[in-house]
């Protein structure tokens, strides 16, 4: 007799060649550029809108069996808008207009709390599991650009509040694989079914959204561009030097 196959690893299974397309396209935009503070600001932008979103549907939906992945530390809205006041200023909210891929995004995520609520919980697991896991390599990777641009008496974790979960992260992501694999527990085949598509749905509008971001292809291009200059001046130099000591 083979064991049950967790409900979560299904979703993972189900949703891994999308999920793939995503990570990729993620950590070329927002990895690539986190060198750029108005790229990195813009992402965060993004999606600072659908977090806070489904965390006001988490308020809405407090006695429903959704809440049960409302665990203690995972919120982030908080973190976001310090982030964002970090690198946009006091008056961020004043200063930007809601793209039209965040606003297909938070529409769907407002119908189904309409038609279906129980459907939002593919979207707060894969989102906040993608932020806890993924948020710590781009949390290293962006303190090391911070600590090369400002001087030693500047704090490097300045402007990485969003994916500064602390020491409790693990236990965070442990109780939310548990509380998703328990709603599973509950739900009929074809609920679980709707999950599925969901999932996959979650990574298709992240795509939606990141390729949005503006200046992050500049920025990579930038960047290639000085390599190839490097590259060349370096060849050049290995060549003069041999027709030197010929």
């Amino acid at each position: 007799m083979t064991d049950k196959e967790l409900f979560t690893k299904r979703m993972r299974r189900e949703s891994r060649q999308i999920h793939n397309i995503s990570d990729a396209l993620i950590n070329a935009k927002l990895g690539i550029a986190m060198s750029d503070d108005k790229v990195w600001a813009e992402g965060l932008l993004l999606f600072y809108e659908i977090f806070k979103h489904l965390e006001t549907a988490l308020d809405r939906l407090k006695n429903t069996t959704v809440a049960q992945l409302d665990i203690p530390g995972m919120r982030r809205t908080t973190e976001f808008e310090k982030d964002l006041t970090f690198y946009l200023g006091s008056e961020w909210r004043e200063n930007y207009t809601t793209r039209d891929s965040v606003l297909k995004y938070i529409s769907h995520l407002t119908e189904i709390e309409e038609n279906k609520p129980i459907l939002l919980v593919a979207y707060i697991y894969h989102l906040y599991m993608g932020l806890f896991a993924g948020g710590q390599i781009l949390k290293k990777k962006r303190a090391l650009v911070m600590k090369l641009k400002f001087s030693s008496t500047s704090d490097p974790n300045e402007g990485l509040a969003v994916v500064s979960v602390g020491p409790d992260m693990y236990k965070i992501k442990k109780k939310m694989t548990d509380a998703m694999n328990a709603i599973a527990e509950t739900l009929d085949e074809n609920t679980k079914d709707l999950l599925i598509k969901e999932s996959q749905n979650v990574f298709k509008f992240n795509n939606e959204m990141v390729r949005t971001i503006k200046g992050a292809d500049s920025v990579f291009i930038r960047k290639m561009l000085k390599t190839v200059v490097a590259v060349v001046l370096l060849a050049s130099l290995v060549y003069y030097f041999k027709r030197s000591q010929s």
